[in-house]
């Protein structure tokens, strides 16, 4: 109605997995399609599969086309000149689709708008989102945000008003959300148990297999960066000025990367005396290999990064995978994108707190959504679904309200951490990133920096707050050293003025020389 009345907003549909989402955004394309006007259709490259594309091929024939990341530039070049031409209605791709040169541009959706590869980490370290709101009120187009677990940003913006807020809370198909089991591993150490596999997934896996039902199990690594945590209790060793988990480096340090503290490694657990206390990992190759040693009859395979290398890798194993050719699917964040099979009835999360401490305030986010999504693969068909979420936090929130499916509770719990620390979105952050081949030009520079910025805070009596300077989280890349400060403030206006302060700080001085200067607001990942 909006769209006929001429009026035109941003929407946000926040449904849970297996709502329809998708079949809510055909139904809306076919509508602006009809009007005579064009559609971009944002997804996450790694939820860009033949079983998404094949829907949108299905419904609207040869007027769709496809961009991805595999593609050659000629064959990118081909897409954009057919969109130029009016060849094509819709344009469905992940980032970069957003630029596609439509003349008649009526509708710009993002699904899985959460996800952080809609941000540009490469100069200009644009966000998807904002361009896409900046192109639609140019264009006299509308905007629609979709996910089931909406980025903290997004959600509070609709229910402030600035986006519309739709729900969708039931599931298509009359299927059911899943059952979920919360598995505490301290309780599996103190039963002698030191698989990675807990006494109750060993159980659901053996009765999935004499069912000939299907099982996916995730790794959750996302954004893992070797935190230390205790195997006996839990506790994961933090910063003390910033509450993000100390990353282990060579030499026994642990380091945070937001301010620069850093502490020896321990030998002993400081909470309770074990000495079962380590950096946390396990990769997707250890996983495979285990799932085989425990259930030597299953056909097993594993999807990561060094079984996808090929153009059509992913494609390979989901066809696969989805032909019944493997009982299990072993594998990262990239098996829990918007897939659908019917066959799946059980997931298994090996380390749900693999993510939890990722060195990143927003690492309880990514765990909340990563743990919804991979749940969200259980039971999407008429056979009702398990999952099973093994961590040493049971009662964190991020991992009940996941286990619920209540992404009300986790948003009001998180809200009130990043309200307390003034992390975004209760505030905003500026990532200063300075870069040198001379590391002690490097230092020099960042340091410079750091008290020429202090001084100008005090001198404007701005209410910044100055993190830093520390190494990056990785210090060095190709010979070239990285150095960070972040700077926290409420009002965003007053970062553009510190950027521009600094720009011309760093122009004037000249000392700098061979340094390079980048900034970030509201980075999506750890520098």
């Amino acid at each position: 109605n909006d769209y006929n009345n001429g009026k035109r907003h941003t929407y946000l549909i926040h449904g849970v997995t297996g709502s329809g989402k998708t079949e809510v955004y055909m139904e809306v394309i076919s509508k602006v399609i009809a009007s005579g006007k064009q559609v971009i259709v944002l997804i996450p490259e790694i939820a860009l599969t033949y079983q998404t594309v094949n829907r949108f091929y299905e419904r609207f024939g040869d007027r769709v086309s496809i961009l991805n990341s595999r593609m050659s530039d000629g064959e990118r070049y081909d897409q954009s000149l057919r969109a130029r031409n009016g060849e094509i209605d819709i344009i469905i791709g992940p980032r970069s689709a957003l630029f596609t040169p439509f003349k008649n541009l009526g509708l710009i959706i993002i699904d899985e708008e959460h996800e952080g590869s809609y941000k540009s980490e490469i100069t200009p370290k644009y966000h998807a989102v904002e361009v896409a709101k900046k192109r639609a009120e140019l264009t006299g187009a509308f905007v629609i945000l979709g996910s089931a677990t909406p980025s903290l940003e997004s959600y509070m913006k609709g229910l402030s008003g600035e986006y519309k807020l739709f729900t969708l809370d039931k599931r298509a198909k009359e299927a059911t959300l899943p059952k979920v089991w919360i598995v505490d591993l301290r309780e599996e150490l103190k039963q002698k148990n030191r698989s990675i596999f807990s006494r109750k997934l060993k159980e659901l896996i053996e009765d999935r297999l004499k069912k000939n039902e299907q099982i996916m199990l995730f790794i959750n690594r996302r954004g893992y960066s070797g935190f230390v945590s205790c195997r006996s209790c839990g506790h994961v060793i933090k910063c003390n000025h910033c509450d993000i988990a100390l990353t282990s480096h060579i030499h026994g340090k642990l380091i945070c990367h937001y301010c620069g503290y850093e502490e020896r490694m321990p030998a002993l657990c400081p909470m309770c005396g074990s000495r079962y206390i380590a950096t946390f990992g396990t990769g997707t190759q250890k996983v495979e290999e285990m799932v085989k040693k425990e259930f030597p009859k299953a056909r097993v395979l594993r999807m990561d990064m060094d079984t996808t290398k090929g153009k059509n890798g992913y494609q390979e194993i989901f066809s696969a995978f989805s032909n019944h050719q493997a009982d299990i699917l072993v594998g990262t964040q990239m098996i829990v994108k918007g897939h659908d099979f019917p066959l799946v009835t059980l997931v298994g999360i090996i380390a749900a707190d693999l993510s939890l401490y990722a060195g990143d305030f927003r690492a309880g986010e990514r765990t909340f959504q990563l743990l919804s999504q991979a749940a969200g693969r259980a039971g999407r068909d008429v056979i009702p679904g398990e999952v099973v979420i093994q961590t040493y936090h049971p009662d964190h929130y991020t991992v009940t309200a996941a286990a619920e499916g209540n992404y009300r509770k986790f948003y009001e719990q998180e809200m009130l951490y990043r309200q307390l620390l003034n992390y975004p979105p209760a505030a905003h952050i500026l990532l200063v990133l300075v870069t040198a081949k001379d590391e002690e030009l490097a230092d020099r520079a960042i340091a410079g920096i750091g008290e020429a910025l202090k001084e100008h805070i005090r001198t404007e009596n701005f209410k910044s707050n100055v993190i830093g300077p520390a190494p990056a989280s990785i210090s060095k890349a190709m010979d070239i050293y990285r150095r960070v400060i972040y700077i926290k403030d409420g009002n965003y206006e007053v970062l553009i003025k510190l950027k521009n302060y600094l720009e011309e700080y760093f122009k004037e001085l000249g000392q700098f020389t061979g340094c390079s200067l980048q900034f970030d607001f509201n980075p999506m990942n750890v520098y």
